[in-house]
């Protein structure tokens, strides 16, 4: 009877989307009254053509609530959103890498002065001095490859990861990297545990400043008791959706013995190693409605958990080809200049930089400076999406 159709329950509004001043963002709520009774939004009364309503609406909270009203000579109706006013807002990204435990490994074997002196994280720290470029390191406590523990990490170059925290964190990935989607079927003893053990030993070899909660879980399936979990444990943004669901990339056995990875990138890259063939089975395994918003819109809150969820307006490195990485971003901008969004982000696996991972990729490294540059290029600033809106901490000042 009654629908607001130009916002989504929890759209994050920015000064795109309507007029911002100190105070508030002012945006046009419109919708339908099916009988084309009079809508009030918050009290204001709306302008009405037909069956269609609009009125201006100031945001003023970072979580406003939007309620329309109608009277007809049937009762009343109405609708309640929860929309999110991204102060001050600007173009940033997240740039994380999962799976990480090489590096650990090889820091323990090597025991190089300064732990820069690793190929890998010199690498990184190079990006990081080009573009600004910050970065999220999801970290296993188990690698499945050689054997090694993080509690065998040494805490030799805890100064160092403390005088860089402000642009290099660790984080909580999984136990180990197999079984795949670990926690599907978990309990959120059995993860509190691992989250326990991974967080513990960054901080004794890193510091408590260099560790974030995570943003993303080992396969992004997760049990809804250790999404609750997690929540509780800190996690205030997420990447998709909690729901179960097909992931692209390398099989587990290409991944064990070494597949042929232009062909995996191929596959990728087409969908066709995760999206199904039919629009009925799409529908019925895509959950159509919040991927598809995430594609245009990049995000939105859920107020009833409490969390933000963002969309891949981004690329995986390790499934791109070096030549694709600004093709792909320049479709993401396009996007952006459309729907308003300024959360981008970057992501990839550790693993695939290491000449000995079976899965080796020479350009890997290249890889995330071609997409640390794109995103720059792009005016984005580096932030951690745990914090704030998504990056944006106006709401804390």
């Amino acid at each position: 009877m009654l629908e607001i159709t130009s916002h989504r329950q929890g759209a994050v509004l920015n000064h795109n989307h309507g007029t911002e001043t100190e105070s508030a963002l002012t945006v046009e709520i419109s919708g339908i009254s099916e009988l084309g009774c009079p809508v009030k939004i918050n009290g204001i009364t709306a302008e009405m053509c037909g069956r269609n309503f609009s009125a201006q609406i100031a945001l003023t909270e970072k979580i406003n609530t939007v309620t329309a009203t109608a009277v007809t000579p049937y009762g009343n109706y109405s609708q309640e959103l929860k929309l999110v006013w991204d102060k001050k807002s600007f173009r940033r990204n997240d740039f994380y890498i999962d799976d990480h435990i090489f590096t650990f490994t090889d820091l323990a074997k090597e025991r190089p002065a300064s732990a820069f002196d690793h190929f890998y994280l010199g690498g990184l720290r190079n990006i990081h001095r080009k573009f600004g470029t910050k970065f999220t390191l999801n970290t296993f406590y188990h690698n499945a490859h050689h054997e090694f523990l993080l509690k065998d990490m040494p805490d030799t170059w805890k100064s160092e990861f403390q005088d860089n925290a402000d642009w290099l964190k660790f984080s909580f990935h999984a136990y180990s990297e197999f079984p795949d989607r670990p926690y599907c079927e978990a309990s959120a003893e059995e993860f509190g545990k691992d989250w326990d053990m991974v967080q513990n030993e960054i901080i004794r070899f890193a510091g408590e400043g260099s560790f974030v909660p995570p943003i993303v879980i080992h396969w992004a399936n997760i049990h809804p008791a250790v999404a609750q979990e997690m929540i509780r444990r800190g996690t205030r943004a997420y990447s998709n959706n909690l729901h179960p669901r097909v992931m692209g990339g390398p099989s587990l056995a290409d991944r064990q013995k070494g597949g042929n990875m232009a062909a995996i990138e191929k596959r990728s890259a087409s969908g066709v190693d995760r999206n199904p063939e039919t629009e009925g089975l799409n529908l019925h395994y895509g959950f159509y409605e919040p991927r598809n918003y995430l594609a245009q819109s990049s995000v939105y809150y859920d107020p009833l958990i409490d969390l933000f969820f963002f969309g891949q307006n981004s690329v995986c490195c390790n499934l791109v080809p070096l030549d694709e990485i600004p093709k792909r971003y320049e479709a993401v901008a396009a996007r952006a200049e459309k729907s308003g969004f300024e959360v981008f982000n970057a992501a990839s696996h550790e693993q695939y930089t290491f000449p000995y991972y079976p899965n080796y990729l020479p350009d890997h490294l290249q890889r995330l400076e071609c997409a640390a540059e794109c995103l720059k290029e792009m005016g984005c600033k580096a932030v951690f999406f745990n914090e704030g809106v998504l990056g944006n901490t106006s709401w804390d000042k």
